[in-house]
């Protein structure tokens, strides 16, 4: 299946994705649940209260994640799409003075939580890294309904029945007919070929089917907040939530690049320190809990971002067209990886991430400046291959260190990528497809340690101070 444009691509908050925002939608979906959507417990009474227990790599870095703020947010009927950041912490304090959820719906539930949230840091759940089950019960403590959650990757959240229809290949909604349903590059070349389209002309095609008539205008949207968390990013100062105290650079390079580029003095690698710094500035706003755009995760939200603003305010040929096939282009190739491997790091590792926010990136600019599909498809080949084995293992279980440098990287790898690919013809050794699967099957013989669990490699090392 093709996956849609705005489930690759999806504004939210800060700082994870899969911790942040999955657990909040979650949370909605189970209440959506207790309010008629799924069959009570036989012998339940009135639905009275609720528990929470998260598990795997949401138990052992959800609070650098800010996992139970959001189920706590989630449980008060807030969504990652419409929250106010500002307003978050006054709900989560008249929460725990009340100790009740009072929901259009449903009746006054007790959730306190203090002893209602459990993170489980036994064995995680079978199908997935991030794993949570909510519970509710009735007056008397009898469960009314129990279901399990996987958040995996992008702020999608699958039951265990739809996580394994998925890995079946079952994922396509009944009745979808698209003209264009391509699961594989190689679908998507044939595809296209055959069709005489562009890979953003098909995306365009499957949307429409898809019944999005505002595409244009959403597409702009999407641009829009990507800049604006850029701009936000390049003007604040100071240091990141969570411990670590890292410190805000991107305000002061930007600085330093205006005045460079004023006095005519600038570095022979300049374009590479702009690249970076517009994805820092994002990155720095999502470890802020700040308002983003996953692409397609948070921890990896800050590539696409910086290469589409480089290719806005650096180069030529710039316009709305082209601009909207760039994230057009760039979905096209995250649903492929996503449809045949993952975007989550507590599953396959920052390769994940960051590799797949770059082979998106590297694709949406190569399609910008011009490539066929063929030099599209190995644009994004050449940027995941070379970020194939990247581990996911934050300090301290923040999404700051290595997160924020590691999205720059991956911004300059995607412009390399694209001018690789654009001085050939499409014509190269490794398809994207087997990139992809060598992606998944590294990310299972990868050890849990370096899956963002933090117990191994950089989130271990640190310094003794």
């Amino acid at each position: 299946m093709s996956v849609p444009v705005f489930e690759i691509f999806k504004h939210g908050i800060g700082p994870s994705s899969s911790h942040t925002m999955g657990p909040m939608v979650a949370a909605a979906r189970f209440l959506d649940d207790l309010r008629g959507g799924a069959e009570r417990i036989p012998g339940a009474g009135e639905v009275a209260s609720v528990r929470v227990s998260l598990h795997g790599s949401l138990a052992f870095t959800g609070k650098g994640h800010a996992s139970d703020r959001a189920v706590i947010l989630g449980l008060l009927g807030q969504r990652p799409e419409t929250l106010d950041p500002d307003a978050a912490e006054g709900l989560i304090a008249g929460l725990r003075e009340s100790g009740k959820l009072v929901l259009d719906g449903l009746p006054p539930l007790a959730f306190d939580p203090d002893t209602d949230l459990l993170f489980d840091y036994g064995p995680a759940l079978p199908l997935h890294a991030n794993g949570m089950i909510f519970r509710a019960f009735d007056r008397a403590g009898n469960p009314f309904l129990t279901t399990t959650y996987y958040s995996v990757g992008g702020g999608f959240v699958q039951t265990e029945t739809e996580l394994l229809a998925s890995r079946e290949g079952s994922t396509q909604p009944s009745g979808e007919a698209l003209p264009h349903p391509f699961r594989s590059a190689r679908e998507m070349l044939a595809m296209g070929d055959a069709a005489g389209l562009s890979i953003a002309a098909m995306t365009r095609a499957n949307e429409m089917a898809r019944g999005v008539r505002d595409l244009d205008a959403r597409l702009d949207a999407l641009s829009e907040t990507m800049n604006a968390c850029i701009d936000r990013g390049l003007s604040q100062d100071g240091i990141l939530p969570g411990g670590l105290k890292v410190k805000r650079r991107a305000r002061a390079i930007h600085a330093a690049l205006l005045a460079e580029r004023q006095n005519n003095r600038p570095a022979p690698h300049v374009a590479n320190e702009w690249m970076s710094v517009y994805a820092m500035a994002v990155n720095e706003e999502n470890a802020a809990g700040g308002r983003i755009v996953t692409a397609p995760t948070n921890g990896a939200a800050g590539t696409v971002p910086a290469v589409l603003r480089y290719w806005l305010d650096h180069c030529d040929g710039v316009s709305d067209a082209r601009r909207r096939d760039f994230l057009l282009t760039a979905a096209a190739i995250g649903g492929i990886i996503k449809t045949n491997a993952s975007i989550s790091g507590a599953e396959v590792g920052c390769q994940g991430e960051v590799g797949s926010a770059a082979a998106m990136a590297a694709a949406g600019l190569c399609a910008a400046m011009g490539g066929s599909n063929a030099q599209i498809e190995n644009a994004a080949e050449i940027a995941l291959e070379h970020h194939l084995g990247m581990t996911c293992d934050p300090a301290g279980g923040l999404v700051q260190v290595p997160c924020i440098e590691r999205n720059a990287l991956g911004a300059i790898k995607a412009v390399s990528a694209a001018a690789l690919a654009l001085r050939g013809d499409g014509t190269h050794f490794m398809p994207l497809d087997n990139c992809i699967k060598v992606m998944l099957e590294t990310g299972r013989d990868m050890s849990t340690k370096y899956k963002e669990t933090s117990t191994g490699g950089i989130a271990v090392n640190l310094p003794e101070c």
